[in-house]
């Protein structure tokens, strides 16, 4: 073993890490990575990556069998499993492999090991279950990341309860599929082998599916979905499941009683838990809430010294709030001017589902619970001469104001390549823009993000194509 001493050491190579580690570097410090498992984390390795790259080959074959809309024909239309898997582990690599340059170029010091925090600014690294390095640093970033919430009595495993791995990586193409939990990665997973083909039924405990969205946009979702062929059951609990040699029992306790589903395979998706075991928490005094760890605004916990970002840290669990923490912690550090602490408020979200959501900021309901008065702007696709050019007439882009000031509360959207639209809001809270500076924008035609201008007009009664 040897002491090596650094100015900064971050424990977790995600998307939270690696940025933090790589910002770090950038502002002259001395700085060292801790990474049991893989580079880029869950996101980059089995989630957010790998899951799009999958969800890519869904979307082509979907649009495949809709080639006569568009003049076009072609014979014998299949597809090989193994090779769309195979794609998607290729892509999760090469971006993996990816972030190891990137972390070598900005001469940040990796170790491969488990990193466990000892207290007074030390923590060591274990491979195996030995230490073979002690190292020491005045900042020590934790970015462990989260897991799969297990459930007991539906722990996931064999070839019949997946999940998100083996989700991931079937052997073969189920005929029929039960996904607990309509969440995001729920929902995605739903997308996708629906679109493939499977007989999918999604069971969510809330009243409605995609429960964090906004009322009317989740609405338009789950009739979207159905109009797929999508099976969804909301207000309903899974309370068992037995498994057969080929084959899953379900029990489903519903609002008119007790159902009983057979299923090929389950997809288990019902949230996620903070990595915060076995990291030497208990050697510090850094606190806990709810299962993950407190910190204040700019990210630091109740140990001097120790810092938490991305997932460990609490909701919004997304991979750009992560790394966004990354880069205002660090900066904070090393003492940067015009650092701003993150608003969850204006941290997107997206669901790459079919049809694809997105939002940013406050819900209508939440609005108007929060006392605001409000004016809402609607512009539906099939209004949007790119949309309907795409094939793609389904959707709707949802604005939200303040009536006293203009300010843009919150948009919600539907409907094709919303996920790429979503920052333009973004941006335009970023810079506090009123509904006056958005009318004002000139937005190029023919364009899907017209419908985020007319949606603005639409709110104050001025929209001009619907």
């Amino acid at each position: 073993m040897s002491d090596k001493n650094f100015d900064v050491v971050v424990i977790g190579g995600g998307p939270g890490g690696y940025v933090a580690a790589i910002r770090g570097a950038q502002l002259n410090m001395k700085v060292a990575l801790v990474e049991a498992n893989h580079l880029g984390g869950i996101c980059l390795n089995w989630g957010c990556i790998p899951t799009k790259a999958l969800l890519r080959s869904s979307e082509i074959y979907h649009t495949m069998h809709r080639l006569d809309e568009f003049g076009l024909s072609a014979k014998d239309m299949g597809f090989d499993i193994k090779k769309i898997v195979k794609r998607s582990r290729d892509v999760a690599a090469q971006l993996s492999g990816g972030i190891s340059h990137l972390l070598k170029k900005n001469k940040v010091t990796v170790f491969d090991g488990w990193g466990k925090l000892q207290g007074g600014g030390k923590l060591t690294v274990e491979k195996d279950g030995k230490v073979f390095e002690t190292l020491s640093a005045k900042h020590i970033i934790v970015a462990t990341g989260a897991r799969a919430r297990v459930l007991p009595g539906f722990e996931p495993g064999g070839k019949l309860i997946w999940n998100y791995k083996g989700a991931m990586t079937p052997e073969k193409m189920p005929k029929s599929l039960l996904v607990v939990g309509s969440g995001a990665i729920g929902i995605e997973f739903a997308s996708f082998y629906r679109s493939m083909g499977v007989e999918v039924t999604v069971a969510e405990v809330l009243p409605r599916v995609m429960p964090v969205e906004d009322e009317e946009i989740s609405a338009m979702a789950q009739k979207a979905f159905e109009k797929q062929g999508m099976k969804i059951m909301t207000g309903v609990k899974v309370t068992k499941l037995d498994k057969g040699k080929d084959s899953v029992k379900a029990t489903i306790e519903t609002p008119k009683g007790t159902q009983e589903l057979v299923v090929d395979n389950v997809i288990m998706a019902v949230g996620i838990v903070a990595n915060v075991e076995n990291i030497g928490l208990e050697n510090t005094k850094v606190k806990l809430d709810r299962g993950h760890i407190l910190t204040n605004e700019w990210l630091e916990t109740a140990e001097k010294g120790v810092y938490a970002i991305g997932d460990v840290a609490g909701a919004p669990w997304l991979a750009h709030k992560a790394s966004h923490e990354g880069i205002i912690c660090i900066e904070k550090i090393a003492g940067e001017k015009g650092v701003h602490p993150i608003n969850p408020l204006r941290v997107p979200g997206c669901t790459y589902c079919h049809p694809q959501v997105a939002s940013i900021g406050l819900t209508e309901s939440k609005a108007k619970e929060l006392g605001y008065k409000i004016k809402v702007g609607r512009f539906p696709f099939m209004g949007n001469g790119k949309a309907i050019t795409l094939g793609e007439p389904e959707g709707i882009v949802k604005t939200i104001f303040d009536a006293k000031t203009g300010e843009l509360l919150g948009a919600h959207m539907i409907g094709a390549e919303v996920t790429e639209m979503i920052q333009g809001y973004g941006i335009a809270q970023t810079l506090e823009a009123t509904e006056e500076e958005l009318m004002h924008t000139i937005f190029a035609h023919p364009t899907l993000s017209e419908m985020m201008h007319e949606s603005v007009l639409a709110a104050y009664g001025k929209a001009i194509h619907f």
